[in-house]
This record gives C-alpha cells, structure tokens and sequence, in this order.
C-alpha cells in the first residue's frame, strides 16, 4: 500500500555526537549553510510536519524554524527513531522519513520511491551500492510498538530493528556519485563541497 505525502512527516536525526568531525556536526557549514539547514530543508520538501531529534537542544542552538523532540534514551539512532515515530503519531500521519542531518546528497525522490515500496512492510529504506543506509527510512508508525522489547534485548541496530519489523530495500545508483555520501570527517565536508560546488 503506497502512502501519499500527507500521512509522512519527517524527521531529520541529529542525536550523534561528531566526534570525527571535532563536534558540532549539525552546524558544520557546507555552501552556506549548515547541515542541519539543509537536511530540514530536505525534509520540508518531502512533508510539513517536520522536526529535528537531538539528545541536547545545545546541539542545535539557533536552528530556525523546526521543532525540536528529545531523543529516546538508547543510543545511536535508534533513541531517534523511536522520537521520529512519536513526533509522527502525535502528528496523526501513517509513517515518518527519517534523514541523517549528515547527508548533504540525498535525492529528490527519497520520499516518493520509498513510500511507493513499503507495500505492508513495517519499514522502506534506502540502498546503494550493495549497502543499506536504514538512517534514510520510511518507517510506519506501527513499528513504535515493537521498539520497547527490541531495546529491552539490548540490541541498537537500525538494521536489525528494521529486521524486526519487515522491510523492503529501494536501490539508488552509487555513481557518479553516491546520494547517500555521509560526511563525518573534515576531508568529508571538503569533499562534499567540491561535489555541490
């Protein structure tokens, strides 16, 4: 069952650390802006309601124009999945698109290819390369329920977790170059600079 653009809201994961990059990944700037500007404006073209999930709001000091939820207490992406699914129930919609603030590249049609695979899976994410990147997912909002048990077993994985709740993997082509290019390292930012530039 395709979902329409009116029952997804999106949510741009902001949570991690950035140790690699020296901190501070969201407000890294590239072109301009910083990341977490350009991944909400990613997100504002794929939905309207839209938020940012972060551990601290220090993280994010200054940011115009989102809202701002609270991860859940696991670590990794997995405390901001389980804020995505929240924010997305609260907000009456069917299914949340979740966005790394650290993918400058991803493409136009994240939202439209993934919400016409889900089918009755629980999860769409996105591929390339012969890799799965589950931090670029379409997840229904029935997945929160299985959330609690799987993080009581210990486990984090966005991946196995989207195991859990059955999925279906959507490709994009990885060249010229990869949609899905995620920057964690200053060579990183350069090298998605010289890519948008």
């Amino acid at each position: 069952m395709t979902l329409s653009p009116d029952q997804i809201a999106a949510v741009v994961l902001a949570g991690g650390e950035g140790r690699r990059i020296g901190g501070g990944k969201p407000l890294r700037r590239l072109g301009g802006r910083t990341l977490l500007e350009r991944a909400t404006a990613q997100a504002s073209r794929f939905s309207d309601a839209v938020a940012v999930a972060v551990r601290d709001p220090a993280q994010v000091a200054g940011l115009p124009g989102a809202a701002l939820i609270a991860d859940a207490p696991w670590e990794g992406p997995l405390g901001g999945l389980a804020a995505a699914l929240a924010f997305a129930r609260q907000a009456s919609r069917a299914a949340v698109l979740t966005l790394p603030c650290d993918m400058p590249l991803t493409p136009p049609d994240l939202a439209g290819r993934l919400a016409d695979a889900i089918g009755d899976a629980g999860a769409a994410l996105a591929a390339s390369g012969g890799r799965l990147h589950p931090v670029c997912g379409l997840w229904r909002v029935g997945a929160l329920e299985a959330l609690p048990a799987y993080a009581a077993s210990g486990a984090r994985s966005l991946k196995g977790f989207a195991a859990e709740v059955g999925f279906v993997a959507v490709d994009w082509p990885d060249q010229p170059v990869d949609p899905f290019f995620n920057v964690n390292t200053p060579e990183d930012l350069a090298r998605a600079e010289a890519l948008l530039g």
